[in-house]
């Protein structure tokens, strides 16, 4: 049988499933009915500084409470590019803009009393509190890097002034230990004063952590099972030999690949981006599984479920794919649509990390350094705004089956 097939056939027996908990929101439409959120790409925005090289690495974008929206890059790409570019040519490490794409201040890219800055800058994520949570992801086991490992939680102010870290810098993470290694974003639940980290490009895992006092309280993998490290995990071919063709997969699915976002929805269900799994999984803020759903299955582009996003309404679930944005129904996890983001570097476009502020508008981001001398090649800056601009049109048909959009 072919690979395809033996994906289909398995994401047929575990992806059937509609989520349990109920939102107290209008439903969003089933697939054909129209109604689905459409947008544009705004070319305007960010309007960054003239004098700032525009092919920055823009790791993750997240708006706060003010719909300013907030991006986190990576300097140090740019400042190691030949020929050299200036330093007053590179951004700072944070960066806040406003709704209008003006560029309000920058902080961060050095290391302080009490916390290591990023080897390599990857997540960012607000709390109600106004504090800036930020993680990196760089892996120094193999002792190849020029910096240690990112194994702290940072907390800021929204000024950049350090407030706290979990972790100890440089250590070398494992799922059978706290340590990260390679998280990628969090996500604070105030209900219960807890940060949920997705710790996934060298662990396969979620981490809870008392927010106040970095305690870790619980962890989780793949459908609610002990993540294990690459080392303790059964070997596919053995498996198949004893146990059939669809063994290989099955053993592999019941393990997180790359876990590279982690949302909250308003009802508590939790969103896990299950990146080389090309899935979202869902579970219960303990980490009971409740449902999953693969996307991308027929694409060539191997990274899939890379970050999520919620409609302001909570009906729509935006997922960050390659080359698309794909558009869901949160409730029922029917994909309703795409947007196509085949901009920027050809093997990686925007949809690194996707988040939406109060109108509904995308902000997506690139992950990669474009160009020889860094600058973008569709002189955008690594970060992309696509405007919300209403819904498909939805038209009564067919004597009561409900609504079909127009062709």
């Amino acid at each position: 049988m072919k690979t395809a097939a033996l994906v289909g056939c398995f994401v047929a027996m575990v992806s059937g499933a509609t989520l349990a908990a109920e939102a107290n929101v209008a439903p969003a439409p089933h697939v054909g009915e129209g109604g689905v959120p459409q947008f544009e790409r705004d070319m305007s925005w960010p309007k960054v500084p003239a004098a700032w090289n525009r092919g920055a690495a823009v790791s993750w974008a997240a708006a706060d409470d003010q719909d300013h929206i907030w991006l986190i890059t990576r300097p140090r790409e740019l400042s190691n590019l030949e020929p050299k570019i200036p330093a007053s040519a590179i951004p700072p490490a944070v960066l806040e803009f406003d709704q209008d794409g003006k560029y309000l201040r920058g902080w961060g890219g050095e290391s302080g009393p009490g916390y290591a800055w990023p080897g390599n800058e990857h997540g960012l994520t607000f709390d109600p509190k106004g504090f800036v949570w930020i993680l990196g992801n760089n892996d120094n086991s193999n002792g190849r890097s020029k910096f240690p490992s990112d194994s702290q939680v940072l907390t800021f102010t929204r000024d950049g002034k350090f407030v706290k870290a979990f972790g100890t810098p440089g250590q070398i993470g494992s799922n059978k230990t706290d340590v990260l290694r390679g998280a990628a974003n969090s996500y604070y639940y105030a209900k219960t004063n807890e940060l949920l980290v997705a710790d996934g490009y060298g662990n396969s895992r979620i981490v809870v952590y008392d927010a106040d006092t970095g305690k870790v309280k619980r962890t989780w993998g793949a459908y609610g099972n002990k993540p294990l490290d690459a080392a303790d995990r059964p070997v596919p071919e053995k498996a198949a030999r004893a146990s059939g063709p669809f063994e290989p997969l099955a053993a592999q699915l019941q393990q997180f690949a790359t876990v590279h976002d982690v949302k909250m929805s308003d009802d508590g269900l939790v969103y896990v981006a299950d990146r080389n799994n090309k899935r979202i999984q869902v579970f219960t803020i303990e980490g009971k599984f409740v449902t999953e759903k693969f996307l991308g299955l027929d694409s060539t582009f191997p990274l899939q479920a890379r970050s999520v996003g919620f409609s302001p309404d909570q009906r729509f679930l935006y997922i960050g794919g390659t080359p698309v944005i794909y558009i869901l129904n949160r409730k029922t996890m029917e994909t309703l649509g795409t947007i196509f983001t085949g901009v920027g570097t050809p093997g990686h476009p925007p949809g690194h990390g996707v988040s939406v502020d109060h109108h509904g508008n995308l902000y997506l981001v690139q992950a990669d350094t474009t160009g020889l001398d860094g600058q973008s090649k569709d002189g955008a800056f690594g970060a992309y705004r696509w405007k919300f601009t209403g819904y498909s049109p939805a038209t009564p048909c067919c004597q009561g089956e409900g609504v079909r959009a127009k062709n």
